[in-house]
């Protein structure tokens, strides 16, 4: 992100402002971009006696209910109390006309996010790390929503055809080319739609890359970022995302953070599987179609990203196919 755009989405002088009136340091706003922003836009924020993170939307237009950082700021504060390792939110600021956005800051936190290696202080714990990730996973999803007070956070009855129904229209919206395997993909989950357990609060992106582990320990989970997909719904819709990002020996690579559970001493995903059945104490049987789904999801994401690109004149990549669908079609043996 240049200069230019850093100060139009994270503007110095009004976040100061925001930070003064919640007793967060003083003095000038350092900022800068922090993770990729495919999603909502993070950014850390230093100043004089107080460092935090800014969660904000990207850049309009959007679509509808897409990117709601209040909401998200609200789960967080739900979900804290009730062990879920997730960052305190210090402030939510609805107002647009401070940065042009709605906003939340929250704490920042020091440890490691595994995106392409294993770090030094890590390295020999990774079946450890691999087995918290599956329970916190299994913590997540026995969380009593209604003690959470997320009763109507999400609606989980038809929680899947919704899936189906809400990423189809993002398709349609977002096609520059036509993509048969997609549609294809599309077609099977509708026709072979699993009947869902119990709904639990589901995260919406759980992966390796979304955790971030204790620097100076033994890989404790000590936060789990990224929840603007979550919501009430199917929960082995996150195993089965899961399942997607880990490792390239038997998925398509899409994104380097993946590879991580390639390296020696980390599980394959059907021993990943087989802890999760067994702490959950859930069947699934079904869990390649929600893998399969979450190829869907992620393959009409990336074509948002793509025409999101042309629309704004920049390069977008040339393929005349989507990976991710042709390897959900030979996954799923069609």
């Amino acid at each position: 992100m240049n200069d230019a755009d850093l100060a139009e989405l994270a503007p110095a002088e009004p976040l100061a402002a925001y930070l003064d009136s919640l007793g967060l340091g003083a003095g000038a706003a350092r900022i800068e971009t922090i993770g990729e922003g495919h999603s909502n836009l993070t950014f850390l924020v230093e100043r004089e006696g107080a460092t935090v993170v800014l969660r904000r939307p990207p850049r309009g237009p959007l679509p509808p209910s897409a990117h709601d950082v209040v909401r998200e700021a609200r789960l967080l504060s739900a979900l804290r109390p009730h062990g879920t390792p997730v960052p305190e939110v210090l402030g939510t600021c609805e107002d647009e006309g401070v940065i042009g956005a709605p906003f939340y800051v929250m704490e920042w936190i020091d440890g490691h996010v595994l995106t392409e290696e294993m770090p030094a202080d890590l390295v020999g714990e990774a079946e450890a790390i691999s087995e918290r990730l599956v329970d916190g996973l299994v913590e997540l999803h026995a969380v009593d929503a209604g003690a959470a007070g997320l009763v109507g956070f999400g609606r989980p009855d038809g929680y899947l055809e919704r899936q189906l129904k809400r990423f189809g229209g993002l398709y349609e919206t977002n096609a520059t080319r036509p993509l048969p395997d997609l549609e294809a993909v599309a077609d099977w989950l509708a026709a072979n739609l699993p009947a869902s357990p119990p709904s639990t609060v589901v995260h919406g992106d759980y992966r390796l890359g979304n955790v971030m582990l204790e620097a100076h320990g033994l890989g404790r989970i000590i936060a789990v970022f990224d929840w603007e997909m979550s919501t009430l719904g199917d929960p082995l819709s996150d195993v089965g995302y899961t399942l997607l990002w880990w490792g390239t020996t038997d998925r398509i690579a899409v994104h380097p953070s993946q590879g991580v559970a390639d390296l020696p001493g980390f599980p394959s995903a059907t021993q990943l599987l087989d802890r999760y059945a067994a702490a959950a104490g859930r069947d699934v049987a079904e869990i390649d179609w929600y893998v399969a789904l979450a190829a869907f999801k992620l393959a009409v994401i990336r074509e948002g990203q793509r025409a999101t690109l042309r629309r704004a004149g920049q390069p977008s990549d040339s393929a005349t196919g989507q990976p991710l669908a042709k390897w959900a079609m030979e996954f799923i043996g069609s």
